[in-house]
């Protein structure tokens, strides 16, 4: 997967994740400028053709804007047509003037998409944008959205990946509801707001999302999914698959393993309270005290999914939060001192991971210090191929997801990949 989606600048800590304090410091700043990947990409991808290969073929997914005129589209198909390239299936979005049709292309291996823009140019196509396509492209729009439909009914952690799967590589932020139970409209009217490349919801909480995409401007239609998206997810209320794991540790300890959100909030904020400041700054890397007001963006479904360790007598004892960060999606682990050294950690990381490439993602990222022993070695112990940046005292490793990934993750009520 490529990114970026959703490496936006956010102006106010209260929007987003509780890492967003931490990424403050230069020396993250300076490790995630220099990841190329996050480029959005241009009108024209300009991706390089590779080898030719006897009888091999390239998907291609291309938008162009055409005039709502006879002929028009015909004009395009032959042209597509003069490159040997087939059109498996075509979306058309009506707008004021002209009509944006979207295609799923399939053409000879070596054709470059430049040479495919230029030809769509020819026959009266513009503002063509074209990238690389696969096998999950081949979905039918109809049943991709019932599909993402279903994934954001079954949990609340699924919309912000549901919308990035409904819209493509896009920017979503976020903005909660001010503390008493106000409304931060911002502006928005009820019906939403769409402006070019921006688009503006109404949350579900009463807060506002804003998706972005500054390669690609929105459509009306695309519009009209998205805030049908967002509705359902608002009608559901608040929800989480309902399973859970029960284990026995090495040392003979039964916990039990289950999805956490914001009703665990009392529950966090104690085991907050029972760890050493050591084991607080090792987690959140800045002052201790700040570690409570974090703690409600951690537990929010909308940023991530969280699992939650808890004890024979229902006391949390160890927290595990992936992230939604774009396809570097991060993963973050505490566990109260009195349990640490059992396998808790490990455990956790492990579902963490599996979740991670059930959703899709390509790795997962941990933002810790070299001297967290701990973390470094359940990063280790995945088995996964392991990326290391060091700035400064602070530590990012990076783990490359592949299938040898193992984990019981759907038992917890994962929602199905994408």
């Amino acid at each position: 997967m490529t990114r970026e989606v959703t490496q936006v600048t956010h102006p106010d800590d209260n929007c987003r994740p509780a890492t967003s304090w931490r990424r403050a410091t230069a020396a993250f700043h300076a490790w995630r400028t220099r990841r190329q990947e996050h480029a959005p990409p241009t009108s024209d991808t300009g991706s390089p053709a590779p080898e030719p290969v006897p009888g091999a073929n390239t998907l291609w997914r291309m938008r162009t804007t055409v005039q709502d005129a006879p002929g028009s589209l015909a004009a395009l198909c032959g042209a597509l047509a003069g490159l040997r390239v087939d059109i498996l299936s075509l979306q058309t979005h009506p707008l004021a003037t002209g009509t944006v049709d979207e295609f799923l292309l399939r053409g000879p291996a070596g054709l470059p998409a430049s040479e495919v823009t230029t030809a769509v140019a020819s026959a009266g196509g513009t503002d063509t944008w074209i990238e690389r396509a696969d096998a999950h492209d081949l979905v039918d729009a109809p049943t991709r959205v019932l599909g993402l439909a279903a994934r954001t009914a079954l949990d609340a952690a699924e919309l912000p990946l549901a919308l990035r799967q409904l819209l493509g590589r896009c920017t979503i932020r976020s903005r909660p509801a001010p503390a008493g139970g106000g409304r931060v409209t911002g502006g928005v009217p009820v019906e939403g707001a769409l402006d070019d490349t921006v688009m503006r919801l109404r949350g579900p909480e009463g807060g506002v999302i804003t998706v972005e995409r500054p390669y690609l401007p929105f459509t009306p239609t695309e519009f009209a999914r998205a805030r049908a998206l967002v509705e359902l997810d608002a009608r559901l209320g608040p929800r989480l698959p309902h399973g859970r794991d029960v284990l026995t540790l090495a040392e003979g300890s039964d916990i039990t393993v289950r999805r956490a959100d914001t009703r665990d909030l009392e529950a966090a904020r104690a085991m907050h309270d029972r760890c050493s400041a050591r084991t607080l700054k090792l987690r959140y890397h800045g002052p201790v005290g700040d570690a409570d007001r974090y703690l409600n963006h951690l537990l929010s479904p909308r940023y991530g999914r969280t699992l939650a360790v808890q004890t024979a007598s229902g006391r949390v004892v160890g927290l595990g939060h992936l992230l939604w960060d774009g396809d570097e999606t991060e993963v973050a682990l505490l566990v109260e001192d009195a349990w640490q050294r059992r396998g808790v950690g490990t455990e956790l990381l492990r579902r963490l991971v599996g979740m991670a490439v059930d959703a899709g993602c390509s790795s997962v990222y941990a933002v810790t210090q070299a001297s967290n022993t701990g973390m470094v070695a359940a990063m280790r112990g995945l088995g996964l191929p392991l990326d290391y940046q060091v700035e400064e005292g602070t530590l990012v490793i990076t783990a490359r997801l592949g299938e040898a990934v193992v984990t019981s993750a759907e038992e917890l009520g994962s929602a199905s990949a994408p």
